[in-house]
């Protein structure tokens, strides 16, 4: 472990703290629905695409491998909130307390709504990742605004697609499923454009904190290889 490259900096660590917190706070947020007019949305939208764009700029900086890393960093961390959730919604609460429908209706669900977060986080992350990965080695490291966009439209589709049938199956109903799923797509990839010029920002910052510009050249693609980084 005495190479470089094995190790981590201090902005990896905190660009991996923020994204655990997004990711539990997403867990969280899902639980309503809201609506902007006609159309019908989950309040996770409202923090997590930033858990996509951390992801888009762990890859560009650090490489698949630290991407990766940090993807099984993420779902660890959430799936350890969810159970503690879970189990003190199961323990009775004291005679005093009087909010016990108003807890169960957030970490009542979560059990439920944490399976198809983790599946759909899991298989959305990774396909992001993997589009970044490829294009900056197909683009040799051009067109980070159409590599972010891109890899974000497919990360995001096939997050939606696990998630809402999973998730709110029964609980939304079937009609307006396939265009809360739509929408979440539109609006987070809109998400990632609206905040792009930041986005490169951040990432010209990095880049030029940490001395480092990877590129995935003969990485094993791997999602298993948790810490081979």
């Amino acid at each position: 472990m005495n190479n470089k490259d094995n190790k981590v900096s201090v902005l990896f660590m905190l660009f991996s703290i923020l994204f655990c917190v997004c990711l539990i706070a997403a867990n969280v947020l899902e639980t309503k629905q809201i609506a902007f007019g006609s159309i019908s949305l989950t309040g996770g939208l409202i923090v997590f695409p930033v858990s996509y764009i951390i992801n888009d700029c762990v890859c560009e900086v650090w490489g698949y491998k630290k991407a990766r890393l940090l993807i099984w960093t993420g779902f660890a961390m959430n799936f350890f909130f969810v159970s503690l959730g879970a189990i003190c919604d199961a323990i009775p609460g004291a005679p005093y307390w009087t909010n016990d429908e108003g807890f169960h209706a957030v970490f009542g669900l979560a059990p439920r709504i944490a399976f198809a977060s983790f599946l759909a986080f899991v298989c959305g992350s990774f396909v992001n990742a993997y589009i970044m990965s490829k294009m900056k080695l197909s683009s040799g490291g051009k067109n980070f605004s159409l590599r972010a966009v891109v890899s974000t439209i497919f990360g995001e589709s096939v997050d939606s697609i696990i998630f809402f049938p999973l998730a709110l199956w029964g609980v939304v109903p079937t009609e307006e499923l396939p265009w809360l799923m739509l929408w979440q797509v539109i609006l987070k990839t809109a998400y990632e454009i609206v905040v792009l010029p930041l986005t490169i920002r951040v990432v010209r910052y990095v880049k030029r904190h940490e001395q480092v510009d990877t590129y995935d050249n003969d990485v094993n693609y791997s999602i298993w290889r948790v810490f081979s980084i």
